[in-house]
């Protein structure tokens, strides 16, 4: 299997259940690997996964505001299954950089594991 993947993509969103995330917005940060079965030397584009169509999937879901994560993340897994239908896993992880809790040092991630 070959993996193409995506890794600590930064996209302002504004994401969450809280109104003044609805307002302001956050910074996201966005993992994602995709695992596709070889059968043959790969020489073209269209053999493969294109990662520049996963950052575009990545970057319009992430312009629709959700209250949930695990919205985003479900619906960034349809997309890209049902652009590149030969996937066989799909690993996505969605993080709320700086969320919004007084005296919080960290982030708040959602991932999906989707075999298919």
């Amino acid at each position: 299997m070959i993996k193409i993947s995506l890794n600590k993509v930064k996209i302002f969103g504004y994401h969450g259940l809280h109104q003044e995330e609805k307002i302001t917005g956050a910074e996201f940060e966005v993992s994602m690997d995709v695992f596709f079965h070889v059968s043959k030397r790969l020489t073209h584009l269209h053999d493969t996964i294109d990662y520049t169509v996963l950052y575009n999937i990545v970057k319009e879901r992430m312009n629709e505001p959700a209250e949930l994560l695990e919205t985003i993340v479900q619906d960034i897994s349809a997309r890209v299954r049902e652009t590149f239908p030969h996937t066989k896993q799909i690993n996505i992880t969605i993080s709320k950089i700086h969320p919004p809790l007084a005296n919080f040092r960290g982030q708040f991630s959602v991932s999906l594991t989707n075999d298919i």
